[in-house]
């Protein structure tokens, strides 16, 4: 048996691991840096782009900081696709050194909070999607990095962290709506614990409270100059609609995969093992996280849960099921399970860059998981020559997403608007789309139909159907229909 470490050693070792990170998250940072610059942009990235040459305080979809992200990599590094999705790379690695700083405050050791840092990036959800440039980047960065602030505000004599649990929170509430969870599943872990609760009687954490509610305020007051639009959208989505729980378990199977499903597994074994993880290891990430995984679980019930919503507890999620692993995984096939965890998603990545690229020398695939970044440049201008042959001014799309990459396109000659939606536009750009003259509207079929353009246009005539796909596949089908005759204000009031 070897003797334990003395304080020096202990230090040095942890100084040891502390590289080991840090070599292991440049590496995965480089190589997202590489993606981020190949692949084109999502329609979801193209549209906040947008955002970013118009900086505001709020946005109709969400609060502003995604856009502000954008804006400072474009300024760093140009418009491009690297400089939209710069920031979000950079800042997932930062949450792999605040997972990893965050675990040993928690009382892990250092092959369990390293284990956390490397188990994070083997999520799917962030292998695949860690570069991209959605608010749920930013939002995952500061719900971390609040939780962060929290552990070394409730160690004895820090307490004036509190004001960097108020400052990361109130950013992570600019970030996406759904960092509001983040404050009383605190205050859960708080009422939880006899510190915690002494802690409430100091002013300490309402001063947090105080700042988080303050920066969230530049939003509020954005919204009450606008009509509480960004309000009105999202938090429409909290009323029920019907019971259908078949979307709880399309959630429930969702996340166990994007998760990765050996970390799912970890996961599972801690809630039926006789002998549990330490529970004040793993407190303040439970707990903190139960509030907003209930209304996840509670809005599957009567509406569909989008696979990328719960991102923000993925952190909180893979420290829990590192520091799982840690607890009697030694024997066989745990042990190998736990070896094999990261490396799951390294094959699965893998995989998927593969299809990426088949399709791009001329091999099909049946099922293209990066169909939404095919072939933009040929289809904008084969939807250019449609336009000239139809002898429109313009080119209409009903879906947002669509537009903003039409926006984007060199190959596009003419002005180019959403028809519908109107008010998502009010503080971009304005389109000079002439809709005095004819114009081509064009989106995916199952989105558009000739038929529902009458009650906006007198004159509609489908133009048929231009496909967007990688060579020898089907792809996407989009339908073109030539309208002209406004029957209403559509650049106000929309169709």
């Amino acid at each position: 048996m070897s003797a334990p470490l003395s304080p020096s050693g202990e230090a040095a070792a942890w100084d040891r691991t502390w590289r080991q990170l840090a070599g292991f998250t440049a590496c995965v940072l480089i190589l997202r840096l590489l993606v981020s610059a190949w692949i084109p942009l999502t329609e979801d990235e193209a549209y906040y782009r947008l955002w970013a040459q118009a900086p505001a305080l709020g946005y109709f979809d969400h609060p502003p900081m995604i856009a502000w992200w954008i804006w400072a990599g474009e300024r760093l590094v140009g418009d491009t696709a690297l400089g939209v999705r710069l920031l979000p790379s950079l800042g997932c690695a930062a949450i792999s050194f605040l997972i990893f700083d965050l675990g040993r405050r928690l009382g892990a050791d250092r092959a369990s909070a390293l284990r956390a840092a490397i188990w994070y990036n083997a999520t799917l959800l962030v292998a695949a999607g860690g570069d991209l440039a959605i608010p749920d980047a930013p939002a995952a960065l500061f719900w971390i990095a609040s939780l962060w602030c929290v552990a070394r505000a409730a160690s004895q004599g820090y307490r004036q962290w509190w004001v960097g649990v108020g400052l990361t929170a109130g950013l992570a509430a600019l970030s996406k709506y759904s960092a509001l969870f983040l404050g009383p599943g605190v205050f859960l872990w708080l009422v939880c614990r006899p510190e915690g609760r002494r802690a409430l009687r100091t002013p300490w954490p309402w001063v947090a409270l105080a700042i988080g509610l303050a920066i969230f305020g530049l939003n509020v007051a954005w919204n009450a100059q606008h009509h509480w639009i960004t309000f009105a959208k999202q938090f429409g989505r909290i009323a029920p609609h019907q019971f259908a729980p078949r979307n709880l378990a399309d959630f429930l199977i969702t996340q166990f995969l994007l998760l990765n499903p050996l970390i799912a597994v970890w996961l599972l074994r801690g809630l039926g093992a006789k002998r549990r993880v330490s529970w004040d290891r793993v407190a303040l990430l439970s707990l903190s996280s139960l509030p907003f995984a209930a209304y996840l679980l509670v809005h599957a019930l009567h509406d569909r849960v989008q696979a990328h919503w719960p991102a923000p507890l993925y952190a909180s999620l893979a420290m829990i099921a590192a520091f799982i692993a840690a607890e009697g995984a030694s024997q066989s096939p745990w042990g190998r399970l736990r070896a094999a965890t990261p490396w799951f998603s390294v094959v699965v990545c893998f995989i998927a860059l593969i299809a990426f690229i088949l399709p791009e020398i001329g091999v099909p695939l049946p099922l293209d998981p990066a169909r939404q970044v095919r072939d933009w440049p040929d289809f904008s201008r084969r939807i250019d020559q449609a336009r000239v042959a139809s002898g429109s001014a313009w080119i209409g799309t009903t879906s947002y997403g669509l537009a903003a990459e039409l926006l984007d396109r060199p190959e596009i000659h003419a002005p180019v608007m959403q028809v519908r939606e109107r008010d998502r536009w009010n503080d971009l750009a304005a389109s000079n789309a002439n809709l005095a003259r004819p114009g081509l509207i064009v989106d995916l079929t199952r989105r558009l139909r000739a038929a529902d353009l009458t009650r906006c246009f007198t004159e509609v005539r489908d133009q048929g159907v231009i496909r967007r796909a990688a060579p020898g596949e089907a792809g996407l089908a989009y339908r073109a229909v030539r309208v002209a005759g406004p029957r209403r204000d559509i650049r106000n009031a929309g169709c």
